[in-house]
């Protein structure tokens, strides 16, 4: 027999362990390789088994074990030099997969391992993502995206995502479902969903208890932030029609009620809900009363600017930006309290752009992190009932540390745009294959923009058409660092350079739009990942770069700190990105301590009279 021949009983396996050796299963993976060009000779195989085992015993040293590796590239060389080279080929691409299969099982086993053993922090206690449910959360999300870059992304884009060139958000959920959601409130709480009622609710409370169970049904169709825009022009809507009138101690306390189980639901893990209120804007009692008892609680609370649900406050000339009109006692209470915790955030209707889809028609909307959805290529335009499909986050800075010359930073930019612009287009195709049955809440209750008329078991890719493709940018101010330089002469050349590159990138990925007929925008808001591993991997190939790879992460925007010296060129800069970016960007602005509302308010009408139309407080402690 051939392993009688054999002088070595056992072999060594790639984990270190000492098993049996078993010629079978050299002649049983040399007959797979033969099968798959057309052989059927299997006691070939076995002669050829034969022949491997003479050339090991001749080459091995009496008294060593062969490992694996040694006997499939015996296998190789057996098989070339006796003429069976589509065999040997066939063998090869075997082998290869496997490895491949085995280093994939292996690098998720590691993920699988930290987050099973990561204990979080536990000053966050249940608030943490560590708990049981958000780490089973995440490791189904880690074997998902690693499915995903090993079999459904061509590999071009894969490398890309893996050697930090762009960043794929949440390619977890990548073949299964959408990012985020603009909800049209009204209609849906007026008619009703998919509970099983016979009747819309008679009353404030059982209102807003439908509210934040529609949010929470819908969230497992999603994996990104629902938002509420108008949300107080809703409610004082609504409330206007009840026969049962809450008195106004109730209406405090059902509010501050579904705020709290919103931020509780926040922190749940698994499909955690991720929601944005929007107000300001309503200039009847009801909606002033409405918004101003948010407002309080925002203050109470000492709600922080990064928890969840977040708030925007609404700014329009005539309504509340000047003294004088109906709602300006709002904004100067919405001021005191983004003084006070960072929040809410503000946005400014009216403010003119070059970018497409502003103004919009429809009224303004907005996501908790500046993201816009307004104008629209395929159906009616305005933001409700869409949002964000997917997003893609280019990383500058490498561009910039790689080709460290202006004309060639544009040529590789432009090449990182098409590999991009492949990479939203292929997520859309595969999205496009859903059935409406496939996400029952969100496209069976009509909430999505075009789903009115599906059927179950028909393609959601008509009303996908309606959702937003975005392109993010991260570290445009490390990228003017690299390309010009510091010193006061190469900041003020930096202002230009930035404009020359946001116009660059708006041409195109606006020309992408026109090309494919989808609303393919670009955005400067920041996400929920820092994208950390874009300095990591630029740090660990391009070294310590002063004020590029030193940081955790790179900057999304150019903090405006009020006392600094820069602070003209940096609004320049920022005003530049609000009107280059249609889907959206949000300015930072850092207070003083003890900072007076009157002060802010002067900050803010300059940063609208600039053209920043997206913005944030916060105050240096």
């Amino acid at each position: 027999m051939v392993g009688d021949a054999f002088p070595f009983k056992e072999i060594c396996k790639r984990d270190g362990r000492v098993v049996p050796f078993d010629p079978l299963k050299i002649t049983q993976a040399i007959f797979k390789a033969a099968k798959a060009v057309g052989g059927e000779d299997y006691a070939l195989a076995k002669e050829l088994t034969g022949e491997v085992i003479a050339y090991l015993q001749g080459q091995q040293i009496a008294g060593l074990i062969p490992t694996v590796e040694e006997i499939q590239d015996a296998v190789e060389k057996i098989l070339i030099e006796r003429g069976h080279a589509r065999t040997a080929k066939a063998y090869i691409l075997y082998r290869a997969k496997r490895t491949r299969i085995r280093e994939a099982k292996s690098e998720l086993m590691d993920v699988v391992k930290d987050i099973l053993l990561f204990e979080g922090d536990r000053g966050q206690d249940e608030h943490s993502q560590y708990s049981p449910a958000g780490k089973m959360h995440q490791i189904a999300l880690a074997a998902s995206q690693k499915y995903y870059f090993d079999n459904l992304l061509p590999a071009e884009i894969a490398a890309a995502h893996q050697l930090g060139s762009f960043h794929i958000h949440c390619p977890g959920y990548y073949s299964k479902t959408l990012d985020s959601l603009q909800l049209d409130l009204f209609p849906v709480l007026k008619k009703g969903f998919d509970l099983h009622e016979k009747a819309p609710p008679g009353d404030f409370l059982a209102m807003l208890w439908r509210v934040a169970l529609l949010l929470q049904k819908n969230q497992h169709d999603l994996f990104g932030e629902q938002a509420l825009p108008f949300f107080d022009c809703v409610l004082a809507r609504l409330w206007r029609t009840f026969k049962i009138k809450a008195s106004k101690k109730e209406l405090r306390a059902g509010i501050y009620t579904f705020i709290d189980f919103l931020g509780a639901l926040s922190y749940i893990g698994g499909s955690a809900l991720r929601c944005s209120i929007q107000l300001g804007l309503d200039q009847t009692p009801e909606g002033r009363e409405i918004a101003g008892i948010i407002l309080d609680g925002i203050m109470a609370r000492k709600e922080k600017s990064g928890a969840w649900p977040k708030y925007i406050f609404v700014l329009q000339k005539g309504i509340n930006f000047s003294n004088g009109d109906p709602n300006y006692d709002l904004y100067k209470q919405a001021l005191r309290a983004a003084i006070a915790v960072g929040s809410p955030s503000f946005l400014v209707c009216n403010v003119p752009h070059s970018a497409p889809g502003f103004p919009d028609p429809a009224g303004p909307c907005s996501f908790g992190n500046g993201l816009r959805v307004s104008g629209n290529r395929c159906g009616p335009e305005g933001g409700k009932k869409r949002g964000n499909i997917a997003s893609l986050t280019i990383n500058l800075p490498r561009l910039a540390l790689s080709t460290r010359a202006d004309d060639l930073f544009f040529v590789e930019l432009d090449r990182l745009l098409r590999l991009g612009v492949r990479q939203l287009l292929h997520r859309f195709e595969v999205l496009t294959s859903l059935q409406c049955k496939d996400l029952p809440f969100l496209m069976g209750n009509k909430l999505y923009q075009g789903s009115e008329s599906l059927a179950p078991w028909e393609s959601i890719q008509e009303s996908l058409k309606n959702g937003l493709l975005t392109f993010n940018i991260a570290g445009l101010p490390e990228t003017l660092r690299v390309l010009a330089g510091t010193g006061q002469k190469k900041e003020q050349a930096a202002v230009g350079m930035a404009v020359e590159v946001l116009r660059h990138l708006s041409r195109r990925v606006r020309s992408f739009a026109e090309e494919y007929e989808l609303n393919i925008a670009l955005c400067g808001v920041e996400t929920e990942d820092k994208l950390s591993r874009f300095v990591e991997k630029d740090r660990h190939e391009f070294g310590m770069v002063s004020g590029v790879t030193d940081k955790d992460f790179y900057n999304s925007n150019f903090i405006l700190f009020q006392e600094d010296a820069g602070l003209a060129d940096k609004i320049a800069l920022e005003a530049a990105i609000h009107q280059h970016c249609s889907a959206g960007h949000e300015s930072r602005v850092i207070l003083l301590s003890g900072m007076e509302a009157e002060g802010a308010e002067e900050m803010v009408r300059g940063l609208v009279e600039a053209g920043i139309d997206y913005l944030s407080l916060n105050t240096l402690c």
